[in-house]
């Protein structure tokens, strides 16, 4: 008899480690007996048997559709691996097609991004040529020009362009103006906005820059010939040709440009110089409010003064 107590207890460890248990839904073999049980990965223990239809259902929810997309284990991180049937040769070549075309399709749509941008590039730098030297002149010098130089080098257009305006040239300029002012203290008499000295205990570390705009920087550098052209006639009409009034047109205003942004960015040097940082205000709930003010009485009027000199005056003469 002591020998079947003891064996029982033996085999029920082993049979409760033996069962079978879904991670998915956690049912057992009692719960369910004829659904198919598999066992797709490295897990040990209870996690290791899951149902076919439950991690059917799972899979389903990561692939959402695509079957293509790689399924792992959430505990382990194993790549389940999934059969699919013979559906015949016809399928098969469908699906070979399938897969080519969604491999290539981002190489084509790459190609037209390209292309697009290629020639709105080449686009921008005709009618820049056009804007710059003139209509009559710029079509003149295309039509002779090889069309296998303008095809190179009116897409180079836009990209000095855009090249020349990511260049800080203003900051190289402001930095020669501080250390200049500061071997020579005359300078400071001539520049006002450098006439600045540090308050004493007070430091910054902040360095003023500009963060770098992708947009900022193409609207920019993609207006400066609309720009240039536009301050050449305006303030330079009595020039020989069209090319010469946009290049003084463009040099005015990016010169004129620059030192207001070194007076700007001087400003910001300024500013983060002098500024404090303060206390936090306490809360009002907590802090005693001050006394109310005494009521003050209404002046008197002129009628009100009137009788008290009265009275004053005949108090007196009863006294004398």
């Amino acid at each position: 008899m002591a020998d079947e107590v003891q064996q029982t207890e033996i085999q029920g460890p082993n049979d409760e480690e033996n069962k079978r248990y879904c991670w998915v839904c956690y049912a057992s073999d009692e719960d369910d007996e004829t659904a198919p049980w598999v066992k797709p990965c490295k897990c040990r223990g209870t996690t290791k048997w899951v149902h076919q239809s439950c991690l059917q259902r799972w899979v389903d929810e990561k692939q959402k559709g695509n079957s293509t997309v790689k399924v792992n284990c959430p505990q382990c991180g194993v790549e389940y691996f999934i059969a699919f049937p013979n559906m015949g040769q016809l399928m098969l070549f469908l699906d070979r097609v399938d897969a080519f075309i969604y491999k290539v399709c981002p190489f084509v749509a790459a190609g037209v991004v390209v292309g697009s941008i290629y020639w709105t590039a080449v686009t921008y730098g005709a009618v820049t040529v056009m804007q710059v030297v003139g209509y009559q002149e710029g079509m003149t010098l295309m039509e002779q020009a090889d069309p296998l130089v303008l095809l190179v080098g009116l897409p180079t257009i836009p990209i000095f362009l855009i090249l020349g305006k990511m260049v800080r040239w203003e900051d190289k300029v402001l930095k020669l103006i501080r250390a200049s002012v500061q071997r020579l203290p005359i300078l400071k008499y001539l520049l006002p906005a450098f006439r600045y000295e540090e308050p004493a205990g007070v430091s910054t570390t902040a360095v003023i820059s500009d963060p770098v705009n992708a947009t900022r920087v193409l609207c920019g550098a993609l207006s400066l010939p609309t720009l240039a052209t536009t301050v050449g006639r305006l303030f330079f009409p009595a020039a020989q040709d069209n090319l010469t009034r946009t290049l003084l047109g463009g040099v005015s205003f990016l010169l004129v440009k620059g030192l207001f942004k070194v007076y700007y960015k001087q400003q910001q040097h300024v500013m983060q110089s002098r500024r404090k940082i303060i206390d936090y205000p306490q809360d009002p709930s907590t802090t005693p409010s001050p006394p109310p003010p005494p009521p003050s009485l209404p002046p008197p009027t002129r009628r009100q003064n009137s009788s008290t000199y009265i009275s004053n005056n005949s108090e007196t003469e009863h006294s004398n």
